[in-house]
């Protein structure tokens, strides 16, 4: 499945991963070395590029007086279990299943509150500076990194649905842990087809559902492909930026490395978007799908509208969501909910 030139874009993203969350082992020399566990999710598991390259990191951690002890999980849901449980020390996670250990960056992926790339660019790097980390931290959780994985996008194997109206009793395959998706999928109309990052894009390549929802960064490795063509699309409007955390048992680490991470990610974050930006380019243009100016503003509303039930549900951090709408109206002070700002 990862092949030629996209599985060098994973095994990219894998060094950048691995080398952010390493070189914050590079500690004082100690007499013996930390034993640390980081568990790793990877979708093709210990002979995965995720996990191979994190791999080859061990011993330049070791060196510097940390022994990492890796493992890898296929289940990102057994991998964040264990985590809990106390059986990883640093786990690596996507934000929508960090959620729970860290509920105002587990709110980053919120839906519609981040438009594109340059709002994502803003949000990272307010939250990579020190003052920010009182909320990186929960209890013994601290989360030591966030790295973009680019923006959500829907995805249809039929053109014509092209409107939300349309949406009503299409079947969409939707991760069934994730409260504010299965939220939304009702909201407009449509059926929830329960799914998890291991089996939804084999349900939309194969027929099983009709729409599906995905970072451009999952087009060519998963094969999305399949189940756009020869009549489907893409609708090129954020639903919402996923991103990948870095989370570790504070105790388990000497307190400053979190932030060393934090560090690190903010000086190497292009190298992250020029990945992203590689993966939209390779799609073909033909598969994008443009919504109107007008519908935009309409989408925009609706989604504001689900996020204000999903932060009275107690789903969002009220916090979160009040720096995601400032850098909105940063970046963009003409948008409507920016007139009372």
């Amino acid at each position: 499945m990862f092949k030629g030139r996209f599985s060098r874009r994973f095994i990219q993203t894998a060094g950048l991963l691995a080398g952010l969350t390493l070189a914050a082992a590079n500690v004082a020399s100690q007499e013996a070395p930390l034993d640390r566990s980081f568990c790793v999710f990877d979708p093709v598991g210990a002979n995965g590029p995720l996990f191979a390259i994190t791999r080859t990191f061990q011993p330049i951690a070791l060196r510097e007086g940390v022994r990492l002890n890796l493992r890898a999980y296929t289940d990102e849901k057994v991998a964040a279990e264990d985590f809990k449980a106390g059986q990883c020390d640093a786990v690596l996670l996507t934000g929508t299943r960090a959620r729970e250990f860290n509920h105002f960056t587990g709110s980053l992926e919120a839906i519609g509150a981040i438009p594109g790339d340059q709002e994502m660019r803003l949000l990272f790097n307010t939250l990579s500076q020190p003052n920010a980390r009182q909320f990186m931290i929960n209890g013994n959780y601290e989360v030591a990194g966030i790295f973009p994985g680019g923006a959500v996008y829907l995805f249809t194997r039929d053109r014509n649905v092209d409107s939300v109206e349309k949406l009503q009793g299409k079947r969409i395959a939707t991760l069934d842990f994730d409260t504010a998706s299965l939220r939304m999928v009702r909201h407009v109309g449509a059926s929830v087809v329960g799914s998890n990052t291991a089996n939804f894009a084999g349900r939309f390549n194969n027929g099983s559902v009709d729409l599906a929802y995905a970072p451009a960064v999952a087009y060519s490795p998963l094969e999305l492909y399949r189940g756009v063509r020869p009549d489907g699309g893409i609708f090129r409007y954020a639903l919402a930026y996923m991103n990948f955390q870095v989370i570790i048992q504070r105790d388990r680490f000497p307190d400053h490395m979190a932030q060393m991470v934090r560090d690190l990610s903010r000086e190497r974050m292009n190298e992250a978007y020029q990945i992203i930006e590689e993966a939209e380019a390779e799609i073909p243009e033909n598969e994008w799908m443009y919504p109107s100016d007008e519908d935009r503003a309409r989408y925009d509303r609706m989604l504001a509208e689900v996020r204000e039930i999903l932060l009275q549900d107690g789903v969002y951090d009220e916090r979160a969501l009040r720096l995601m709408r400032s850098i909105r109206c940063r970046v963009d002070g003409s948008r409507a909910e920016c007139a009372s700002s």
